[in-house]
Order: structure tokens, then C-alpha cells, then sequence
């Protein structure tokens, strides 16, 4: 690989130059171009020069006009560097943080669960995340579009756009949820905790307690799931939590209705607010009686943990679950990036930032579940949760039991909606621009986007009604558990191969060195570490995951409590994931029939990346350089487009 000063140099010359009028394909990997129809040029228009096409007495002639293509709408930018790092920081960092990275850490042997979580970190979740960020700064593009670079692969954000639909249809639902605990926690007593008239029964009968007033409040005021027998009686809505997930709706409408430019605004609190509320519950929880207990569960290693390879499967799962990989999310964020921001830099910036939330958090949670379970006189292990149970059951009780819990309540579910609500942005956005750069004239027309916004939000409200029904949770789960499962890993597997095998790899970190040409010289060297990682390690890696995913399916029944899903209810959860990664295969048949020739030739035909690819790189560079024509007094007058002005810059350079 060539010194980062020369690549720089050559790709500045290469953009000036390079303004191909037809589509053409580039063959990965090189600079060979093979144009649709070959054009020959006039003399000139050799060399890059264009020439006027006549000499003209004193009285010049204004310059034809001719309507060229029409001007795609421009694309949104991020106002400043800080509004990207922070959105991004506020979709990774989200409710798995919090909820479900504290309990995989103690149930997967303690501190000794970092180990396999770093490592999954830095050779699967790194060079993925780079991946993303780099496809959609370099495209400019959503997920769909995106694959200009390797139409055979447009499958993949067909894909990503299902698993981004599946993930806000029930993320929201959680956020619903948060609403309705937070409203609750103006009531004084809490009403889930004992102090509560109508839950005294319930405390005071300790000899043959089978729910504590959390869980009843939990299942039956909140959920109503004792009214349902299964996946197969819903029951009707909860109109509560339908108000609830409405509100969520109409939240999320207005934060992204001027697109990031509003939602760019919002995560400067939305993304902080979180941090300020676990110092502070880290600060309180330090001063409890047992607290130490709690952190001590937390963080003592268990080396044995480390030859099960379920310890190996959760630590990429949660980094999977984390940073949001594979579902177009930092794909779309990435793309209102200016053209030289430096990926590489906030890759490490997000990912460490990301794990490091994680580890943090678990302070703030079993701090306070110490101090629960020295109250109540039983091991840290039985109050201990994940996932919906920790962030609505056990962590609000624990809450109940300070002083002044309504303040502590307010703050923590507070805290929940900030998380929901970034993360959430990240999906919508994903889906947003794949549509939006799909279907151009609606970016042009406010009017129009408003009116697709307002009908997204509407149809993913309508379609979470089931969720919050009686037996909503069951539907909950089953979507939970399978739409972030086998079908992702397949995505991300096949995305890394393509870029690597078919796009090309080299081509790909030269793209990025075109990106960060200001970038110190580390940045090349990280570079090679992270071919590595997407040639050899990461689909290895995926590969046993994916493994291992298949087993544990085949022989795990899915349970929700002690409720067990019937067969058909399992089905339909693989149908679900299957429907995401089937995109791949069918959208490359679609891409292979589209060309012409023998099957060989078509194959190869629809991985070379169409010239249009690179059309935001050549943009960046004549925005740069702009300069209208002028008309230059003289014997004779001629007409200087804006070639001219680019063939002196070349001149300038070749004589420096």
C-alpha cells in the first residue's frame, strides 16, 4: 500500500478528472471502467480540456444552454462532527446496556465474560461497524441504494430494511412501557411497592409469597398477561398502553420530521442525559448498605466459564445486540456525512465508548440490587434479571425501597426513555433514507415526506397493537427473539464477503483512504488489521455464531416464564428471520436476469459497482472547486468553463 500523502494526491487528481457522462461499470478492484456505449472524443475534449467549440469575433455570443439530467434533490448533512458521534452513540448505546450486558456479565463468570467480549469486540463488532460507516459515508446512500457498489448484493439492504421494520414495530412497545411506569411514579406511594394500600396483603404474607407487588404490578396492571393462555389468545388491547404507544409515536414523528436536522438537535440531550442518570444512581447505589455484595457478584470471575461455548455466543450476540450491526441504521446515519470525515477515528470513538457504557452500567445495577437483596435477606442471584424483568420488575423494587423513591423512579425511567428513543431513531432512519433515496422526489417535497413520515408512524402504531394486547408479550417475545437472530448474522456475513470477495477489499480500503486522507499514518496501519479481520477472521467468527445459533434453536424450546411456544409458533419465528436473509438470494437472481450473456457473464456483470458509485466522491471535489465561467476580454473572446480552471489545478500540482 502506497504512502497516505501519494494515495491522497492521486485520488484529488483522479476526482478532478473523472466525470464519466454515461453509466458505466467499474470493475472491482481497479480503475478499468467498461462504458455501456464507447463515445468518441473530440479533439477538444482530450485530456480533460474542453475546449469552446468556435472562436468568436469582439462580440462574443452568450453560450448555448442545453437542460441537462435532471439534479437529484441534495442530500442533508450533520451540522457538526458532534451531532453524528452523539446520534451514533445514542443508537448504540441503548436498553441492552443497561438490561441485558449486567446479567450476561454475572451469569457468564463474572469479569471473566470481558475477556470473550473484547475479543468479539475487536474482531467481529469493529470491522463490521467500519464496514457500515465506510459504505454509506463513501455511497452517500441508504441501505438499498447503497449497493451500487455490487448490485448482485442489493438483497442485503432489502434485508436490512425487513429487520429494521421488525425492530421498530417492537421497540417502540418498550418505550410504550416506560411511559406508563413513569407516569405511574408521580403516585406517592409507588403502586408497586409496599407501602401501597393494595399491595400490604401481599407483603405482609411472607410464608406463602409466590409474586412480589413489582411482578403483580407488572403482569397484571401492566401487561395483563394473566388474562391470556398463550401465543394463540391475545385478547383485546390495553387501551392505557395504547395511549402510551401512541404518545411514543407521535414523539418519534416530531424528533424526525425535519430529519437529522431535528433528530441531529435532539441527541445532544437524548444521548447525555442517559450518562448524567447512571452517575448519579452510581454515586446513591455506592452508599447503600450491601451494596459491595451486589458488585462483588457482579465482577468475580469464574475462569471455568471460559471452555463453554455459550459464554462465547452471548458475548457476540451482545455485540451484535449493542451496536446495532446489520440493520442499516449506521449505514443511513453515515451517509449525511461530509465526504472526508474520518471513519476510522469514530469507529474506535463509538465501539469503545459503546462497550465501555456497558461495563459502567453494571455498577448502577447491582449496586442498588446488592442493597435489594440485603434488605430482604437472600443471595444477590434471586434478585438478579434480564431484559424486560430487570428494567420492570426487580430494578423498580429495588427503587421503592430508598428514600425519596419517586425521585429515583422518575430518573430511572427517564433514563429508559432517552435510551429507547435513540436507538430508535437509528432504525427509523434507516428505513427513512433507504425509502427517501429510493424515491428522490419525496426528499425534494416537504410536503410529501411529512405526509410518509406521518403514515410510517402510523402503520408501525397500528401493527403494535397486537403487542399490547393481553397476550402481547408473547407476540413480543416470539418477534424479540428471532427478528435480531439467525437472519441478521446471515446479513452481516454475506455483507462482509461481498465487500471483501466482490467489491474487493483492496478497492475498499483505498475508498476509505480517499475518505481520510488528513488521517495520521496509523490510520493505514489499523487498516491492515482490519483487512484481516474481514478476509479471515470475522467471517470465521460469524460462521461459528451462525453455528451455533442453528443448534441451540433445534434443541431450546422458546419459553416465556413457564409458558412454552407451540410448534407453530417457533415456525413462524424462523419464517420471520428466513423472510430478511431470503432478500439475498432473491434480489441477486433478480440482479444475474437483468444482464446479458452466459450465465459466467452475467454473474460477473453484476459485481462489477456501477460508475454512479462513486458520483458522491466526484461531487465532493467540483463543489470544492467550483468556479463559474467567465469571458475573458481580448483580441478574441473565449468562453472558460469550468475545466479550464481544472486543468491549470493540474497544472499547479504536476509543477509542485
Amino acid at each position: 500500500m502506497k504512502p497516505l500523502s501519494e494515495q491522497c494526491s492521486e485520488h484529488q487528481k483522479k476526482s478532478a478528472g473523472e466525470m464519466p457522462s454515461e453509466e458505466t461499470r467499474t470493475a472491482p478492484g481497479n480503475g478499468v471502467t467498461e462504458n455501456a456505449s464507447p463515445t468518441r472524443e473530440s479533439p477538444g475534449q482530450q485530456n480533460g480540456i474542453v475546449s469552446s467549440p468556435d472562436v468568436s469575433s469582439p462580440v462574443s455570443q452568450p453560450p448555448s444552454s442545453t437542460p441537462g439530467p435532471p439534479a437529484q434533490p441534495p442530500r442533508d448533512q450533520w451540522g457538526g462532527k458532534y451531532e453524528f458521534l452523539l446520534s451514533c452513540i445514542g443508537y448504540c448505546v441503548g436498553l441492552g446496556n443497561v438490561w441485558r450486558f449486567p446479567y450476561l456479565c454475572y451469569r457468564n463468570g463474572g469479569g471473566v465474560f470481558l475477556i470473550p467480549y473484547f475479543i468479539m469486540l475487536f474482531f467481529t463488532g469493529m470491522p463490521l461497524f467500519l464496514m457500515e460507516l465506510s459504505l454509506g459515508q463513501y455511497g452517500a446512500a441508504g441501505p438499498i441504494t447503497v449497493w451500487k457498489c455490487c448490485p448482485l448484493l442489493k438483497g442485503i439492504g432489502i434485508g436490512m430494511l425487513c429487520v429494521s421494520t421488525l425492530v421498530c414495530l417492537y421497540y417502540n412497545v418498550i418505550i410504550a412501557w416506560t411511559f406508563y411506569y413513569l407516569g405511574s411514579s408521580f403516585q406517592s406511594p409507588l403502586p408497586w411497592s409496599c407501602d401501597a394500600l393494595h399491595n400490604i396483603p401481599i407483603c405482609r404474607n411472607k410464608t406463602n409469597i409466590t409474586q412480589s407487588p413489582s411482578e403483580v404490578f407488572w403482569n397484571e396492571k401492566v401487561l395483563g398477561v394473566v388474562n391470556s393462555k398463550g401465543l394463540h389468545d391475545p385478547g383485546p388491547v390495553r387501551w392505557p398502553l395504547a395511549l402510551c404507544l401512541l404518545a411514543a409515536w407521535v414523539v418519534i414523528f416530531l424528533c424526525m420530521l425535519k430529519g437529522i436536522r431535528s433528530s441531529g438537535k435532539v441527541v445532544y440531550v437524548t444521548a447525555t442525559f442517559p450518562y448524567f442518570v447512571l452517575l448519579v444512581l452510581i454515586i446513591r447505589g455506592a452508599t447503600l448498605e450491601g451494596s459491595l455484595n451486589g458488585v462483588t457478584f457482579y465482577l468475580t470471575p469464574n475462569w471455568a466459564h471460559l471452555a463453554n461455548a455459550q459464554v462465547w455466543n452471548d458475548a457476540a450476540s451482545q455485540i451484535f445486540y449493542s451496536l446495532g450491526i446489520g440493520v442499516g441504521g449506521l449505514l443511513s446515519m453515515a451517509s449525511y456525512n461530509k465526504f472526508d470525515n474520518n471513519v476510522i477515528r469514530d469507529t474506535i470513538i463509538i465501539t469503545i465508548g459503546n462497550c465501555g457504557t456497558s461495563f459502567f452500567a453494571g455498577f448502577a445495577i447491582f449496586s442498588i440490587l446488592g442493597h435489594m437483596a440485603w434488605r430482604k435477606g437472600v443471595p444477590v442471584g434471586q434478585v438478579a434479571d434480564s431484559g424486560p424483568g430487570l428494567a420492570f420488575v426487580a430494578y423498580p423494587e429495588a427503587l421503592a425501597l430508598l428514600p425519596g423513591s419517586v425521585f429515583w423512579s422518575i430518573l430511572f425511567f427517564l433514563m429508559l426513555f432517552m435510551l429507547g428513543v435513540d436507538t430508535l431513531f437509528g432504525n427509523m432512519e434507516g428505513i427513512c433514507t433507504a425509502v427517501l433515496d429510493e424515491f428522490p422526489q419525496l426528499r425534494s417535497n416537504l410536503k410529501h415526506k411529512t405526509l410518509f413520515l406521518a403514515l410510517l408512524c402510523f402503520s408501525f402504531y397500528l401493527l403494535g397493537l397486537l403487542l399490547i394486547t393481553d397476550g402481547g408479550i408473547y407476540w413480543f417475545t416470539l418477534i424479540d427473539s428471532f427478528s435480531t437472530s439467525f437472519g441478521l448474522i446471515i446479513i452481516t456475513l454475506f455483507m462482509c464477503i461481498g465487500i471483501s470477495f466482490f467489491y474487493g477489499v483492496n478497492q475498499f480500503c483505498q475508498d476509505i483512504v480517499d475518505m481520510i486522507c488528513r488521517c495520521p499514518p496509523w490510520c493505514t496501519k489499523l487498516l491492515l488489521y482490519f483487512k484481516a479481520c474481514w478476509v479471515v477472521f470475522t467471517p470465521f467468527l460469524l460462521t461459528f455464531i451462525l453455528t451455533y445459533i442453528f443448534i441451540e434453536m433445534y434443541r431450546t424450546p422458546l419459553r416465556y416464564g413457564t409458558y412454552v411456544y407451540p410448534t407453530w409458533g417457533k415456525a413462524l419465528g424462523v419464517c420471520m428471520g428466513a423472510f430478511c436473509c431470503l432478500q439475498i438470494l432473491i434480489w441477486a437472481i433478480v440482479a444475474v436476469s437483468k444482464e446479458s450473456g452466459t450465465l459466467k457473464d452475467r454473474f460477473q456483470k453484476s459485481i462489477r459497482p456501477l460508475n454512479s458509485w462513486r458520483v458522491n466522491n466526484i461531487n465532493t471535489t467540483s463543489q470544492e472547486q467550483h468556479v463559474e465561467p467567465q469571458q475573458v476580454e481580448g483580441p478574441f473572446t473565449v468562453n472558460l468553463t469550468e475545466a479550464d480552471f481544472t486543468a491549470m489545478n493540474w497544472e499547479a500540482i504536476s509543477e509542485a
